[in-house]
């Protein structure tokens, strides 16, 4: 006896239901389970945990903050790259700060809740962090000596062609000092709170300065990655904590270096990447070679 075509393909739909969710609802998960019990692959499967002491401190594919109470760097660790994840290095929070090269005007309100750092001005205030904590020369192109964006709003008669009417540092306020004492000939004021400067006319231009071309602070020390959770840094930004990490734990640069090397990992299959630095492993590596005191 044959089925109704209607039953028939409702017989039929069933049965793929089951088919599937045998297949990936099972099957599938459980496949993966045992690939990840393999030998090789259950660290990893586990979440790449390390712990000291024996109790679990981290993961080696999740970054974190070496800072203190009060969010400054504690000296005798290796210091990570910045993070926009949450209020840093939260798993539960991956995210970029979505700001890029036009973010050049920081938003300067009356009440501080209300003001914001543009990228250019996060980028200039931790280089110059950095080059005071390393002893390192700080600055970048584009940048005040005051760790600002260097931009100008400039203000010309007649639209965009005309005589220079008026100058504002758009990203300094008082009791600051203009970065540029004059423009063409005007000079230089200090922003206004709650000003905007783009409405009222002004054409905004960065000032490059005097900084060299390749800053000693590296790109990754002042930048965040794309998921705020990069546990790496660049060969050259460890280079430049070296000697820190070393006069606080009392011990030879060339000692440090040298754990320095063996936590550099190479670039992927050889050519993919770049190399880079695991600053929990290493801090670990540090801990528990050249302890402080």
């Amino acid at each position: 006896m044959r089925l109704p075509t209607w039953l028939s393909a409702h017989v039929a739909a069933l049965r793929a239901l089951l088919v599937f969710t045998v297949l990936l609802g099972l099957a599938y998960p459980l496949a993966l389970v045992g690939a990840g019990r393999l030998p090789g692959l259950r660290d990893r499967a586990d979440g790449s945990l390390l712990t000291a002491d024996g109790r679990t401190v981290g993961s080696a594919l999740i970054g974190q903050a070496f800072t203190d109470a009060d969010g400054e760097p504690v000296s005798r660790y290796f210091q990570s790259r910045p993070s926009a994840a949450g209020a840093g290095y939260d798993p539960t929070a991956t995210a970029a700060s979505n700001l890029g090269p036009e973010s050049v005007l920081d938003t300067l309100a009356a009440d501080p809740q209300g003001s914001g750092r543009s990228l250019l001005s996060q980028v200039c205030a931790r280089s110059r962090a950095v080059g005071e904590l390393e002893g390192v020369d700080g600055r970048r192109p584009y940048c005040t000596d005051d760790g600002v964006g260097a931009v100008l709003a400039v203000f010309r008669a007649g639209g965009l062609t005309g005589p220079v009417t008026r100058v504002v540092s758009a990203n300094q306020i008082a009791p600051a000092t203009p970065f540029l004492a004059t423009y063409e000939g005007v000079a230089v004021e200090l922003a206004r709170p709650g000003e905007d400067l783009v409405a009222a006319g002004g054409l905004i231009v960065p000032v490059r300065g005097a900084a060299p071309d390749l800053p000693a602070v590296p790109a990754d020390a002042v930048t965040a990655s794309g998921s705020g959770l990069d546990p790496h840094i660049s060969p050259a930004y460890a280079d430049i904590q070296v000697a820190r990490v070393a006069r606080e734990r009392g011990v030879a640069p060339a000692a440090v270096r040298r754990l320095v090397a063996e936590h550099t990992r190479g670039r992927a299959l050889g050519f993919l990447g770049a190399p880079a630095v695991n600053v929990l492993e290493l801090n670990l590596a540090l801990d528990e070679a050249l302890p402080v005191g």
